[in-house]
């Protein structure tokens, strides 16, 4: 190699006619990266030039007091290698060269620019193993090198990178055990995913000490064998532990995060054992014992002994059990008709007394259950224009009411028109009539709050019309559908196209991304609280909208019913809706299959419900199925259904939609989101992922044209 001065000299002085300025050290530098790339097709190199006085203004580096400081060349489909002189860039600090065509071994002497923060190859093609050079990187924070074809084991020098946040190396084919204080010294770890390598040893019992982890923890598919350490019980309870298809052994332990654990985070591990698996482990096995056999009950749960007869605990008997529900149920219907009975005495009124009372306005004023003020009938209800909520919006009331209008829809909260104003602008406006308490200033708060919101991902809202008898939300108009559609295709339709899996990926990407908008980055970090596929619209470029957000509440508000409190009604009676289900997917029936199981005891929506709902979504995308699924004589729903294919072992053709036959050679990325669809319909919410942790885990798959 070259010394720097040698070089510089070579570039400025080879092939020159005429005196010219030239690039600086640092620039000289980086034409040898131009250098070592062979094909460049979308041309991103082509300002690099020797005769710039500074590489600053070069496409994609970013410099800092006329020092290189970043990298970041993504997704540009260039081919090549990397050269060894890039480490000689002293105030380098990130490199970002994901989704390219870059192979060859990562040389040792990159590892000479010790201030690098981040170093993010992932896929590409590289391969030969990590340099002990990299326990040089002090201040590293981010090591992103899945999707390439690395191997060898993990150098023992890593652990010397503790500042290390988010450790990466999934799809490579690394081998060996972890290295020795890999969960001692790496306290800063927030990301770890390990999977689709080829490691083997022990899983290390230190690793229970990286308590800054979030989201997912992925082992999966690897060979570590063993049995699993209690210490891993010590991670924070919100991170998901994914040990799949290992060669573990043992009992499963029952402690800390590791508690109650369904069956998927285990499976692929035919040594393990324990309840969660429903496989209990033999007497004598070390560790097996467990405070109960069903980890779900509390200790003294009256339960079966093996001679059929009951233990003696000093739980209630079934007996006591029995009464203690039908006392309660008696309670309740005495509540209900002293409440029906001070209605119908202090809140009834009749008729005759109606048509008399002088100025026409009614009083229903009911001592049991008095009104507060601020939410009492407005009597001098004025009627208002057409309120925009965007500097864009150029028409006026007259000009929607005039337009050609045609139905897209109904349901329990109005009618949705298709309306195509003069000069070709064509909007979706949702009319929901006349309501009961007409609570306008409450009704403009929300609807302007909504009308704020701002993401590719979110159908905006652009106006609203209101009035005592009438009230209309005015959206842009999303042209393909819905997703349900999409997925299900519609009675009487004489064609279906299929949707490809790299716009299935487009579509699940979008909604994470517009639900950790609303969650995250709106002003009141919102929740949408009744998601289905019904309420995500399809655009142009099968880009997906959520839409009808914050639409129960402003139902409520203006006296309709929330669907939300439609969707709990279709819970309850979903068995005797499921029996009509037909081809036609309406939003009726899809909505009883989306909310999370604690939708009826708990009062306040959370962002996990919505979690829980775009677990579903994903499950339906990935299977092409309803979300009730017919098995034989009975019904299910679809969480109920996977769960059921897990136990039984069915071959995931079994359970893919027919539709992605052809997509064969994504298999790995189909399974990695059926594991995150499985993360997010965890029955209990505080198990649920992160929406943000979502996202994170997909954006490691690129999203391929058809």
């Amino acid at each position: 190699m070259f010394p720097l001065v040698v070089l510089l000299f070579l570039v400025c002085n080879s092939h020159l006619v005429a005196p010219v300025s030239c690039v600086s050290v640092e620039g000289s530098v980086l034409l040898t990266l131009k250098k070592s790339i062979i094909t460049d097709p979308e041309g991103c190199l082509s300002d690099w030039n020797a005769s710039d006085d500074t590489p600053c203004s070069w496409n994609g580096i970013t410099c800092k007091d006329q020092n290189v400081v970043s990298i970041t060349i993504p997704k540009r489909k260039l081919y090549g290698s990397l050269p060894a002189a890039l480490g000689s860039l002293s105030q380098l600090r990130h490199v970002n060269l994901r989704n390219n065509n870059l192979f060859g071994n990562l040389p040792d002497e990159i590892f000479q620019a010790q201030g690098l923060h981040s170093l993010v190859l992932y896929g590409n093609s590289f391969s030969g193993s990590v340099p002990n050079e990299i326990g040089r990187l002090r201040y590293l924070q981010t090591l992103d090198l899945s999707q390439n074809l690395f191997k060898g084991s993990l150098p023992a020098t890593i652990v010397q990178c503790k500042r290390l946040r988010a450790l990466v190396l999934s799809h490579n084919n690394f081998t060996g055990p972890l290295p020795d204080g890999f969960g001692g010294e790496l306290s800063s770890l927030e990301k770890l995913d390990l999977s689709f390598n080829q490691f083997n040893g022990s899983i290390p019992r230190d690793m229970g000490n990286l308590s800054s982890l979030q989201g997912t923890v992925d082992l999966s598919h690897n060979h570590f064998s063993g049995s699993i350490p209690a210490s891993l019980g010590n991670l924070p309870e919100k991170v998901y532990i994914d040990l799949t298809y290992n060669n573990l052994s043992g009992p499963i332990p029952q402690t800390g995060a590791l508690m109650n654990r369904g069956p998927t985070a285990f499976i692929g591990n035919s040594g393990l054992c324990g309840p969660t698996l429903k496989n209990l482990c033999a007497p004598d096995t070390p560790g097996a014992s467990s405070p109960s056999p069903f980890p779900f009950f509390p200790d003294n749960y009256p339960t079966q002994d093996t001679d059929g007869g009951s233990e003696k605990s000093k739980g209630l008997s079934k007996g006591a059990v029995v009464g203690v529900v039908v006392g309660d149920i008696i309670g309740i219907c005495l509540l209900g008709l002293v409440f029906s009975y001070c209605y119908s005495r202090v809140c009834g009124f009749n008729q005759d007394q109606e048509e008399n009372d002088k100025g026409g306005i009614l009083r229903k004023e009911c001592l049991c259950f008095r009104k507060d003020e601020s939410e009492a009938l407005s009597d001098h209800a004025e009627q208002y224009d057409l309120v925009p909520l965007d500097a864009q919006v150029a028409f006026d009331l007259d000009e929607l009411l005039k337009a050609s209008a045609f139905v897209l829809g109904k349901s329990g909260i109005g009618i949705v028109y298709k309306v195509v104003v003069e000069d070709g602008l064509t909007l979706a406006v949702r009319r929901m009539g006349e309501g009961g308490s007409q609570r306008f200033k409450e009704f403009q708060t929300e609807v302007e709050a909504i009308g704020k919101l701002r993401h590719p991902n979110v159908v905006t809202l652009r106006a609203y019309y209101w009035s005592v008898d009438e009230k209309l939300l005015i959206y842009d108009y999303i042209p393909n559908g819905s997703l349900a559609t999409a997925i299900h295709g519609r009675a009487g339709l004489a064609t279906f196209i299929p949707l490809s899996w790299s716009d299935r990926m487009k579509i699940i990407k979008g909604i994470a991304k517009g639900l950790v908008y609303l969650h995250e980055f709106s002003p009141k970090k919102y929740v949408h609280g009744d998601l289905t596929p019904t309420n995500i619209l399809l655009g142009h470029s099968m880009e997906p909208h959520i839409s009808d957000f914050g639409l129960g509440r402003l139902a409520n508000i203006a006296g309709g019913f929330s669907s939300l409190q439609s969707n709990r009604v279709a819970t309850e009676k979903s068995q005797e809706r499921h029996k009509s289900l037909s081809t036609e997917v309406t939003a009726s029936i899809l909505g009883s299959g989306y909310q999370a199981p604690e939708i009826l005891k708990v009062v306040k929506p959370s962002q996990k419900w919505d979690v829980y709902s775009y677990g579903v979504i994903l499950l339906e995308l990935i299977t092409g199925r309803l979300p009730i699924v017919h098995v034989g004589n009975s019904e299910m729903d679809l969480v109920q259904w996977i769960q059921f294919c897990i136990d039984e072992k069915k071959p995931l053709s079994d359970v893919l939609d027919l539709h992605l036959e052809e997509d064969a050679d994504k298999e790995e990325e189909i399974i990695a989101v059926l594991k995150i669809a499985i993360a997010c319909v965890h029955s209990s919410p505080e198990k649920r992922p992160l929406m943000r942790h979502v996202l994170d885990a997909l954006d490691r798959f690129p999203i391929s044209s058809d």
